[in-house]
């Protein structure tokens, strides 16, 4: 039997275009010689559609859809994610549901059981858990048909489980010699790994085949790499699709042979390729096709720059430079030279005038005082007011710059920096923007050398440099990385990894005061385990015993 696994990039609650997709790749799979096509989780509607699962209109419009997908792919048969009505004893109105399409008709039909609440999931909020699932009988084969979470609780792979029951297992002890999955699962750093080792030991523990179908594309600050994958009973890869790329593969269940496309070269791919997919999608979705940045001369503009350019195109990119007072020559010229390589647009405009005028509105009320962060988040909020002005005018997304070092320890300005739709690499520590730069110049320098080796500073100041006030972003990171990722206590990081306690409470501190900050930031894109955001929830007036 040959199948195929159609990997798309779903737009939430485009049902006209994702049908469109699934019509489109189902056809071009039946041509193939593809007897079953799967497609991702919520397909039909896209995921996570949150909130709008909850509309009366969306739950008719998907069940029109799925109808009408069925109707036009006959020939061969689909399976697709959509949502379907829960009971109204549950107190949830939808489920996240799994049809076979057959012979114009939807002929079967599979339901969630297991509903994540960690991190940037909250499927409880919205969906009902199936109370049960059934095999599937499919040209002589007992199908067990789940859906993305529903196959992560394998006790063979978790040390430790987050469910009492294992739809997987369950089925297959009911005679299960098939597994398929169909997933909207997020990138993450190193999560390609584990997902591809958590299928080979599913695989082996139950000695069958297993495919999964992954979702691709961003949606809003959560990015889907696809890589779907199929494997082997001894827990050989058989079929991968790309990564952070729509794609259509095939694979035998006969021969067990497939398309295997190779895997990303490195860590710093996958992240940028990952940031290229997260900022693309969220600007073409929220249906703009052009980006404006600030380019300070520093390296966290210069790489968000070069991000978007991947994303959008370098005729739809808009460089700006704001020489203040304390801005360098070097800064300058090295914001004009990132701009050349880009092939952008660039713009400079001056802001010393426009920072007198501030200081001399407010001369009077500031009388007798001295200069001190006030006059530096006043620069910084000059600039965030021209380029607000100039996203309005050219109908330009303004894409942010702060990396996830700063945003962790507010080192970003409300209505200054802060402004603007997304902030790309908020979820990239310093040390891996250091990183994903070299990355940008592996094949020829396109972000300046000198704007890599200057020590950072936001010249907000004479002679200004960020380890005036912060340690080396060496130790920042590794710090910010056990508090905020793995919930170190202060004690716990200073003895292990040696640091002075008193700077390690110092750095937590600036932390939890920042979080008001934080949440009033831009949507950023998730790279890593925890990032800021949807998935990492604090209050702000709260009191942090250390």
């Amino acid at each position: 039997m040959k199948i195929a696994l159609g990997q798309i990039n779903p737009t939430v609650g485009d049902f006209s275009g994702n049908s469109k997709k699934i019509v489109d790749y189902s056809h071009r799979a039946r041509e193939a010689g593809a007897e079953l096509i799967l497609f991702p989780e919520m397909s039909v509607c896209g995921y996570p559609a949150r909130d709008m699962v909850e509309r009366p209109a969306f739950l008719t419009q998907c069940q029109e859809s799925v109808e009408s997908i069925a109707l036009q792919t006959k020939g061969i048969s689909v399976i697709c994610g959509y949502t379907t009505p829960a009971d109204a004893r549950t107190g949830k109105c939808v489920m996240n549901s799994a049809a076979l399409l057959r012979d114009g008709k939807i002929a079967f039909v599979q339901s969630k059981m297991l509903l994540p609440t960690y991190d940037v999931f909250d499927e409880q909020r919205n969906f009902a858990p199936a109370a049960k699932q059934e095999l599937l009988d499919y040209a002589g084969k007992k199908v067990a048909l789940t859906i993305c979470e529903d196959a992560w609780n394998d006790q063979h792979f978790w040390t430790h489980r987050l469910y009492n029951i294992d739809p997987v297992e369950e089925l297959v002890r009911s005679g299960a010699n098939l597994i398929l999955n169909i997933s909207a699962s997020p990138f993450q750093m190193g999560k390609l790994q584990v997902r591809e080792k958590m299928l080979a030991t599913m695989a082996k523990a139950d000695k069958m085949p297993v495919i999964l179908v992954n979702q691709v594309g961003g949606n809003d600050g959560v990015v889907f790499d696809g890589t779907s994958l199929a494997v082997a009973p001894d827990g050989t890869v058989i079929a991968r699709a790309k990564s952070f790329e729509e794609d259509l593969i095939y694979l035998d269940l006969d021969t067990l042979r497939g398309d295997v496309r190779p895997p990303l070269e490195s860590a710093e791919a996958a992240a940028y390729k990952a940031l290229v997919l997260g900022t693309r999608d969220y600007i073409h979705k929220c249906g703009f096709s052009k980006a404006v940045i600030g380019l300070s001369g520093g390296i966290d503009s210069a790489l968000v720059a070069a991000i978007a350019v991947d994303a959008v195109g370098k005729e739809n990119v808009i460089g700006v430079g704001m020489p203040g007072p304390y801005s360098s020559q070097g800064s300058i010229d090295d914001a004009k030279a990132l701009a050349k390589n880009l092939g952008i647009r660039f713009e400079i405009i001056p802001i010393s005038d426009m920072f007198t005028a501030f200081q001399s509105t407010l001369k009077d009320v500031f009388k007798g005082m001295n200069e001190d962060v006030t006059e530096e988040n006043m620069q910084a909020r000059v600039r965030g007011n021209i380029l607000m002005a100039l996203s309005n005018k050219f109908n330009a997304f303004l894409l942010a710059t702060g990396n996830k070092s700063e945003m962790a320890v507010g080192y970003c300005t409300l209505n200054g920096d802060l402004a603007g739709a997304m902030c790309v690499i908020s979820d990239v520590p310093k040390t891996m923007v250091y990183k994903l730069s070299a990355y940008v110049n592996r094949c020829c320098e396109i972000i300046p050398r000198s704007t890599i080796e200057k020590p950072p500073s936001a010249e907000l100041r004479p002679d200004q440099v960020d380890q005036d006030t912060l340690p080396p972003y060496e130790i920042l990171d590794v710090i910010l990385e056990d508090y905020i990722e793995d919930m170190k206590t202060v004690k716990q990081i200073a003895t292990e990894r040696g640091l002075d306690k008193d700077l390690v409470l110092k750095i937590v501190r600036m932390v939890e005061r920042s979080e008001y900050k934080r949440q009033q930031a831009p949507v950023g894109l998730k790279i890593t385990e925890k990032a800021f955001g949807v998935g990492r929830r604090f209050p702000i007036a709260a009191k942090y015993e250390k």
